[in-house]
């Protein structure tokens, strides 16, 4: 949690340097979102089993704030948690709970906004992502092998984005969003005599895919 707290503090410095150097110009949008997580994912094999870890998908809310640094350019920070589910496929552990755990993945983007019949302004975005787990939930599976704790490394990897905002009146607006966030981890088992019984890269990378409301103040 610490790692976190100091990578949010450098992309609000980030922002705030962004709207220093573009001086008065520029304009605030805040964004709710209902978001969809689904990774795409791929690990090496558990120990000699010839399993690997399934990530499952998640639905929860989301908040985004961007910065315009002028008509076009805009920064944009984007907080929020999801929790997986974790399970064995193939192998000898196929279909094994492998428990769950919670992700925590703000991502600071940098946009390109196009104007189109005036109202419709469609955004292509890159940025940079830094991911935490927190809260592991250990499954009975394991824990009847031995396993006390699984650990997983924190993450940062590059993000891409293409969304569109629709103006409506009173400066609200419609948003559509789709990002892919490259979110790799090491999960280190852990056996109840302390020993570590195994290091698996797993990939995450998820398909993030939001529909919600928006605010230009």
């Amino acid at each position: 949690m610490k790692k976190f707290c100091v990578a949010m503090v450098l992309m609000i410095m980030a922002i705030f340097s962004f709207s220093a150097y573009a001086g008065n110009g520029g304009k605030w949008i805040a964004r709710f979102r209902l978001i969809s997580v689904s990774p795409d994912d791929s690990s090496d094999a558990i120990g000699n089993t010839g399993s690997k870890v399934d990530v499952d998908s998640d639905f929860v809310p989301e908040f985004d704030i961007t910065y315009m640094l002028n008509e076009h350019w805009g920064l944009e920070l984007i907080a929020a948690t999801s929790e997986h589910d974790l399970s064995a496929k193939g192998g000898d552990l196929n279909g094994a709970d492998l428990g769950s755990v919670k992700v925590l993945p703000p991502t600071l983007t940098l946009n390109y906004h196009f104007t189109l019949a005036e109202k419709y302004h469609p955004y292509l975005g890159i940025g940079f992502n830094y991911t935490s787990f927190y809260n592991y939930d250990l499954s009975n599976d394991l824990a009847s092998l031995g396993v006390t704790h699984i650990s997983y490394d924190t993450s940062t990897g590059i993000a891409g984005q293409v969304g569109i905002d629709i103006d409506l009146k009173d400066n609200w607006l419609l948003n559509f969003d789709v990002k892919y966030i490259d979110i790799s981890t090491t999960a280190t088992i852990i056996l109840n005599n302390g020993e570590v019984l195994d290091s698996v890269d797993v990939d995450i990378n998820p398909w993030v895919i939001g529909f919600g409301v928006g605010y230009r103040f």
